[in-house]
């Protein structure tokens, strides 16, 4: 769990942001940039990065391993493909953050979640995300071409899958968490939700200074 420890306290650190870019905020102009940007809105995102991570972790104890993370793939694509026609899902960046308190705590009570719950849970969710990530396409300054779209999109569902994926698998057979009551999981869990919890504060904090100071 160090590793994931050292993730979680630098995500600690960090203000909560939906909108990573990998290229300094440089437009997209080719298939190749839109890749490479879809490949890093997710690593360097923490909000997003721990959701699918855990979510990889959840899919594990379901028998779905492969198949539940595809659910959240399908969504979060069409969420993306929606902000980028200029259809905004509401209060995207407070569902996010939910979506790490809601999984979080799941997984830190040690039961697993059965195939027909994770999948709903998993889309539903992942809507919100592709959401987000389609803001970085809707705000760019004179749009973007078709090629540049698809290497957008392919790079957010290979990184994303891949990051649930090998989640999963590290979990039960490198950390050894045969099932989802084992205490690494379980703790995988209670990580994610105290981000959740910082990010939750984060949110709160706006309101609650101009509540004080009003």
């Amino acid at each position: 769990m160090k590793r994931f420890l050292i993730a979680a306290g630098a995500a600690l650190a960090a203000t909560p942001a939906l909108a990573h870019h990998p290229l300094g905020g440089l437009p997209m102009t080719t298939f190749s940039e839109g890749l490479l940007s879809g490949v890093g809105h997710p690593v360097l995102g923490f909000d997003h990065l721990f959701f699918v991570a855990l979510m990889g972790i959840a899919a594990i104890y379901t028998g779905q391993a492969l198949r539940a993370p595809l659910a959240y793939v399908g969504a979060m694509l069409a969420g993306c493909a929606l902000m980028a026609a200029g259809v905004a899902l509401p209060m995207a960046e407070t569902v996010i953050v939910a979506s790490l308190l809601v999984l979080g705590f799941l997984v830190a009570s040690g039961r697993a979640l059965s195939p027909t719950m994770a999948i709903a849970l998993f889309a539903g969710f992942g809507l919100f995300h592709g959401s987000a990530f389609g803001g970085t396409i809707a705000g760019q300054e004179g749009g973007v071409g078709g090629a540049v779209f698809a290497g957008y999109l392919i790079g957010l569902a290979m990184i994303q899958y891949a990051i649930a994926i090998v989640a999963g698998f590290t979990m039960r057979r490198v950390l050894a968490a045969p099932g989802a009551a084992s205490i690494n999981a379980r703790l995988a869990g209670a990580m994610v939700a105290g981000v959740g919890i910082f990010l939750s504060l984060e949110i709160l904090e706006g309101p609650i200074v101009a509540a004080l100071a009003g």
